[in-house]
């Protein structure tokens, strides 16, 4: 059911601008040697010539779920709409919802927004995300209406549209070929109406937002009781989504993934529904194949469900590899690292040094516990730094704006540490198109000294249990904060810069922008902090993030819980257990350098 929504771009009005620059200066020709009228017409492309001019779309009613917070959300949808539902009972629930509001009136006007291949072949300017006519609605539901159901539509006067130029010929042609029907989900009510027309783009705003995030086809076992909590943490995912607090890569990645599982889903069906009689052995392998390429996409999504997202979570297999100790004689060996190698690089070293040529990734995979790794000026990559295991020492050998080490694009993780006890020195780190944080420590201890870090998906994330220390370095270009502390872990920060972090867009510019550091507690992490310098960042300098619904601590083993509304003394509790040493740190931000968010 959900599949029968036409996809949206993710920034509606970024998308409706997109639409109508692309469509700026441009007109429509038929493709060369194509026949015509009928279907035919819609083999189309833009080219940039003059035309007819269209008017362009009135402005259509503001999303309202983006003024919601998430508790609201989730009283919208858990306590209200399908409160008591088993995932089974959901359709039905939201169409009753639906069909309260649709029997208010029959007659209003609406943009039809639809998929841009009805109408062209290909673009050869800016893609455009949607065509948008302007259409008088006639909307008689059925006595049990789904949600897919189909309207009755004509284009209003004057025609309008977000595409210059469109012809108005091609559209009549195109609605008189589907009988003027069109799913009621791709109708969007405009503004200055009446209330009854706004309460109907509210409530097909609720209804497609249910089928775009919240509905699932494999939720039909959940009974009433989880499937409500499913659909709340689904919210909270969109909320997370919305403010940030998800790193914008991984959020666009989760979202491209979800659009997939709808598409492929359409894809199999229709599939199974054009096999008429007794399969062939091809047609069965080809199902079999599409059934189970859909099976593996329902893992993966629901795996980044249950991780809530997160970067440093299996996202895709990680091996985990065996950490190997120390050698057997005991012995240490340094590994030299160079572009090109000289005497005057090694003969002050010992014997017992082996050189690496170039190989970076040869040098950290032949690495025991109590060894060294001298980089020398140069760029490089190192796929192996995402399996740290072993208590090493990595260290560049001149300033460490010579030694650039870049991620690999086509991987997860650039580095992940799970050594007792690891430190990278006088490094560059330039992360390229990974989307975890450009260093996470798992567990152990990670030290960073002296090293510029160019983030570009999260900052440096130290996972429970977990310790960092960083001294001398920068921290810059994240999405979003920082450093980013989790719950039980400890890092100590001295004399670093930190800066232009948090570069993501929210749709809530007071939330969601943590700026530099990104504490979450409960149990607290450790933050002792000295002549730091955190400026420039999209957001505090601090945030501490406590919980939303509940503050809990452990008293004599016992796990004690205070609801999240009881005040200002929860709130104080809460810092007085945490341990944050601040001396002589410069904190430059606005409107204030620190804050507390649920």
């Amino acid at each position: 059911m959900a599949s029968s929504v036409a996809v949206e771009a993710e920034d509606e009005g970024a998308a409706a601008a997109a639409g109508q620059t692309s469509a700026a200066g441009l007109s429509l020709r038929p493709e060369e040697g194509s026949p015509s009228p009928s279907r035919s017409h819609r083999l189309l492309s833009l080219s940039p010539r003059g035309g007819e001019e269209v008017a362009p779309l009135p402005v259509q009613y503001p999303s309202h779920l983006g003024a919601l917070t998430g508790r609201e959300k989730v009283e919208l949808y858990c306590d209200g709409i399908l409160k008591g539902c088993k995932a089974e009972d959901s359709n039905e629930a939201i169409n009753k919802y639906l069909l309260e509001n649709l029997k208010m009136k029959e007659k209003w006007l609406g943009i039809w927004k639809t998929n841009p291949e009805l109408f062209f072949v290909h673009s050869e300017e800016i893609p455009i995300p949607y065509v948008g006519v302007l259409v008088e609605v006639i909307c008689k539901p059925p006595k049990n209406p789904s949600a897919n159901f189909k309207v009755s539509v004509s284009v209003a006067e004057p025609f309008s549209s977000n595409i210059a130029n469109l012809p108005r010929q091609l559209v009549d042609d195109i609605l008189e070929e589907m009988d003027h029907s069109v799913p009621l989900l791709e109708i969007y009510p405009i503004e200055a109406q009446d209330k009854v027309v706004f309460d109907i783009s509210r409530a097909l705003e609720t209804v497609r937002f249910f089928y775009d995030f919240l509905w699932r086809d494999w939720d039909d076992d959940e009974n009433n009781e989880t499937y409500a909590a499913l659909i709340e943490e689904r919210i909270k995912i969109w909320c997370d989504i919305q403010n940030g607090i998800i790193p914008a890569p991984i959020a666009l990645r989760f979202r491209r993934n979800l659009e997939k599982y709808k598409s492929m889903h359409l894809e199999l069906i229709h599939y199974q529904s054009s096999v008429k009689e007794e399969p062939t052995a091809e047609e069965a392998v080809e199902c079999w194949k599409k059934y189970y390429e859909l099976i593996m996409l329902c893992g993966l999504l629901k795996i980044w469900e249950d991780l809530h997202l997160r970067a440093h979570g299996p996202l895709t297999p990680r091996i985990l590899k065996r950490r190997k100790g120390r050698r057997d004689d005991g012995k240490t060996v340094t590994y030299v690292v160079a572009k090109t190698t000289a005497v005057e690089m090694v003969k002050e070293l010992s014997t017992e040094t082996h050189t690496v040529e170039e190989n970076l990734n040869l040098a950290l995979d032949n690495c025991y516990s109590g060894d060294t790794v001298l980089i020398f000026p140069g760029e490089y990559k190192a796929g192996n730094l995402s399996m740290l295991t072993e208590d090493i020492v990595i260290k560049g050998v001149g300033r460490p704006e010579e030694i650039m080490i870049a991620s690999n694009p086509s991987t997860e993780n650039f580095v992940v540490s799970r050594a007792q006890n690891i430190k990278l020195i006088n490094i560059t780190l330039i992360q390229q198109g990974t989307v975890d944080g450009i260093v996470v420590v798992e567990s152990g201890h990670t030290v960073l000294e002296n090293c510029i870090l160019k983030c570009e998906g999260t900052g440096v994330c130290v996972l429970a249990g977990a310790t960092l220390t960083v001294t001398n370095s920068e921290i810059t270009g994240a999405q979003g904060a920082g450093v980013e502390l989790f719950p039980g872990s400890t890092a100590t920060l001295e004399g670093n810069k930190i800066h232009q972090c948090s570069n993501f867009r929210t749709s809530d510019g007071s939330r969601g922008s943590f700026g530099g550091i990104n504490i979450k507690v409960l149990p607290v992490p450790k933050l002792r902090m000295k002549n730091n310098h955190i400026y420039g960042n999209n957001g505090c300098a601090v945030t501490i993030i406590k919980p939303s619904e509940q503050l809990c601590a452990t008293v004599e083993g016992v796990v004690e819980c205070a609801a999240g509304g009881d005040g200002e003394d929860s709130v104080s509790k809460l810092m007085q257990e945490l341990s944050f040493e601040i001396n002589k740190n410069v904190l430059e931000e606005t409107p204030k350098d620190s804050s507390i968010v649920n």
